[in-house]
């Protein structure tokens, strides 16, 4: 495993970063170290043709456990000059970026998450507030058996700004969303996974194995189409379900107007129909 820096470690195999928040001593807890440190990591990442995907976790026993609070105990720590800074980028309707393939970066600002390129977390433990947030911002989420979930935000006085108030209820809904606000208690593995918190649960010794052959498949795409097609649901997501038609469709027209070339499909064709008969 190769090191961005000893809070951050990276290793990529094939097509696949796996990105490890290494602070276990405080619970993979986010400073302003390990926050530059990702970016660093995930800005790097971004700009590398050889890596298609990401996989985030962090070093056992927790995911991450949120902003670190011995920071924003004495000087707001992450936390200072942050109030417009957590915004993530807006994405007008009309913004054919997402027919071009060029996606659109709604993360958090400042969680961290530099990258434009698919996100699997795999939740090894806690996630926590920041922690919670953070694992929202991925694209897809694998969690451990051990995984638990919770939004402290209101228990520590402190608002959030990587987008939980948005990506929260979009994955439970706004009651369950609002209750674990308001509450915050934990929510276990089994329960986030009949909530739509995460996608799938796992043996804790099989989460990265796992993760990375779910990263595996998804680099295994065609990376142009698939890179345009998740710009498109960001620019739908935004927007109602009839305008979301003509985002797709503006898209589309596009895309394929960018050249689609019918040797390449047809030599991918057999390969999708072996892999579908294989998964039957």
């Amino acid at each position: 495993m190769s090191a961005m820096s000893d809070i951050v470690l990276v290793e990529v195999v094939g097509r696949v970063a796996t990105v490890t928040l290494n602070r276990p001593e405080a619970r993979n807890a986010l400073s302003t170290a390990m926050i530059r440190a990702l970016t660093d990591a995930t800005r790097g990442i971004d700009a590398d043709d050889g890596v298609d995907v990401v996989v985030l976790t962090g070093a056992d026993p927790a995911f991450c456990a949120g902003l670190d609070l011995k920071e924003l105990g004495v000087d707001g720590g992450p936390l200072k000059g942050s109030a417009a800074g957590g915004r993530p980028a807006r994405v007008d309707a009309s913004d054919d970026r997402a027919a071009s393939g060029e996606r659109p970066r709604r993360r958090g600002r400042e969680s961290g998450l530099a990258t434009s390129k698919p996100v699997i977390g795999a939740v090894n433990g806690a996630a926590i507030t920041g922690g919670l947030e953070l694992a929202l911002n991925c694209d897809f989420l694998v969690a451990s058996e051990r995984a638990r979930f919770a939004d402290t935000h209101a228990r520590v006085g402190v608002h959030p700004l990587w987008g939980l108030t948005v990506l929260l209820p979009q994955a439970v809904g706004i009651r369950r969303a609002r209750e674990m606000s308001a509450t915050g208690n934990f929510v276990d593995a089994e329960t986030a996974l009949v909530w739509g918190l995460v996608d799938h649960v796992v043996p804790h010794d099989e989460l990265v194995p796992f993760a990375q052959r779910l990263a595996a498949d998804i680099a295994s795409s065609d990376q142009r189409a698939l890179r345009a097609i998740l710009a498109t649901y960001e620019a739908t997501s935004s927007v109602s379900v009839g305008e979301g038609w003509d985002v797709e469709a503006r898209a589309a027209a596009a895309f394929q107007g960018g050249g689609v070339d019918p040797a390449d499909i047809e030599r991918r064709r057999g390969s999708v129909v072996d892999r579908g008969r294989a998964q039957i």
